[in-house]
């Protein structure tokens, strides 16, 4: 097999000229071109933001400073340059996206940072154009696909191919180091970076930290994203009435959220009446009866490629709930903002643990896996656990201003006939936090 043909690299510079093909700008600093190349927010979100006076974010701003807090962690940790397959990784440190959830799964794209902020980005075969409008990434290549599906009984070709590319760019880029690090890579390709002499650590826990702290466009387009993530969850409840089926809530999520320039949903974790209880059950064919209680969990990607990890939980019909459908809620609800109100700069994520609100002994059990986690493009770094569940030395981080988080919890007991998830999206302030979620809360079940 001839592999330098079919998966070499390109070395396609981006031409600066196809960038500013008009002067004319959305809101948040986009060309006013509806055949460009990258993805975002429609006009409907648009109007709906400016109604909610909403600020969008400007976008070459935000991509700058995410380069920058990129290259910034790269030095802090002595690295030369930081490879990563991860998409979320990618999206971050380029801004470039291509069949987000197919990559997920088939890691035929990449990119190198340099420790000099030299950037590359992979992409699969014939897509080096998606790529085009991104002034900071410096060239496009092919190449990087060293899964069986692509290569074959190849993979170890390719991925010495790969990896020469790699040294090269360590070489030129590094600042000297020979230390690489790397978010996940398929074994040979990693091996075959090995065998080049180069270090490998790491790349998760750069990216992870370079991603922690939100500038404040990033800030605003998360709240762009929860804005268009409330206005789907509106368009549920009203459809939230005995007869639906699980499956048909959920797709008015998924469609509204695409319908402003949203981009996909990490899971289906919906479920009514007893599949409620236990908690992770995904949406299924099941129809809503009347006194049944409804709970969800967002888990949405919006617009930007920013998440909104909210969870509600409804009553359906016209009926009054039931004492332990109103317990569990109250539970819930009193356990989130306890937590919540522990939130402030300098506490540390194990303080966190060590200060929490426990459950009530009969729903601990049941409990959710943590009480809060970051939040950013997707579920982020870190995981706060109860102590129950806590790992000694994993998370000795303070919070600072900037950062954002959910605050999780699952109210069920063993055994029960329902149950009740409750999750909120806050930002690190100066001096506490603000809470960015704004879907209300479920007054029969409160009373």
């Amino acid at each position: 097999m001839n592999v330098e043909q079919p998966f070499s690299s390109s070395n396609r510079k981006i031409d600066p000229s196809r960038r500013r093909a008009t002067q004319l700008f959305k809101p948040d600093g986009t060309p006013l071109d509806p055949d460009r190349l990258e993805i975002g927010p429609t006009d409907v979100a648009f109007a709906e933001w400016e109604a909610l006076g909403i600020t969008p974010p400007n976008v070459e701003r935000m991509r700058k400073v995410r380069l920058d807090r990129t290259v910034a962690e790269i030095n802090r940790r002595g690295y030369g340059g930081c490879l990563m397959f991860d998409p979320l990784n990618i999206r971050y440190a380029s801004d470039s996206s291509n069949m987000h959830v197919w990559i997920l799964h088939n890691w035929a794209r990449a990119c190198f940072v340099g420790a000099d902020g030299h950037m590359v980005v992979w992409d699969y075969k014939r897509c080096e154009h998606l790529s085009a409008h991104l002034p900071l990434v410096n060239e496009v290549r092919v190449g990087a696909g060293m899964f069986y599906f692509v290569a074959g009984d190849q993979e170890d070709a390719i991925a010495a191919e790969f990896a020469a590319q790699i040294d090269d760019l360590m070489r030129a880029h590094g600042n000297g180091s020979r230390r690489l690090a790397i978010d996940k890579m398929e074994l040979h390709g990693a091996r075959a970076l090995t065998a080049r002499g180069l270090a490998i650590g790491s790349g998760q826990q750069v990216m992870e930290h370079a991603r922690l702290i939100k500038s404040e466009d990033e800030i605003a387009a998360m709240r762009c994203a929860i804005a268009t993530c409330e206005i789907a969850m509106a368009e549920m409840e009203k459809a939230c009435e005995p007869e639906i089926a699980e499956t048909e809530l959920w797709a008015i999520l998924h469609a509204e959220n695409i319908k402003r320039g949203g981009e996909w949903i990490e899971t289906r974790i919906l479920s009514s009446g007893p599949r409620t209880n236990p908690w992770f059950q995904e949406a299924g064919p099941r129809r809503l009866l009347e006194g049944d209680l409804l709970a969800f969990d967002t888990d949405l990607i919006g617009p930007y490629g920013m998440c909104c990890d909210m969870s509600r939980t409804w009553f359906v019909g016209d009926g009054e709930p039931n004492a332990e459908q109103r317990d569990a809620y109250r539970v819930a609800y009193d356990h989130m903002f306890a937590n919540m109100d522990l939130l402030k700069p300098g506490v540390t994520f194990s303080e966190l643990t060590a200060q929490c609100v426990h459950l009530p002994e009969e729903y601990r059990a049941q409990r959710y896996g943590v009480f809060m986690h970051g939040v950013g493009l997707c579920d982020e770094f870190p995981s706060i656990y109860y102590p129950e569940d806590f790992v000694e030395g994993a998370f000795d981080y303070p919070l600072e201003p900037g950062m954002t988080l959910c605050v999780d919890v699952y109210a069920g007991k063993v055994g029960g006939s329902c149950g009740v998830k409750l999750e909120d999206q806050v930002l690190i302030t100066g001096t506490g936090y603000e809470n960015l979620s704004n879907y209300p809360f479920e007054e029969r079940l409160l009373g």
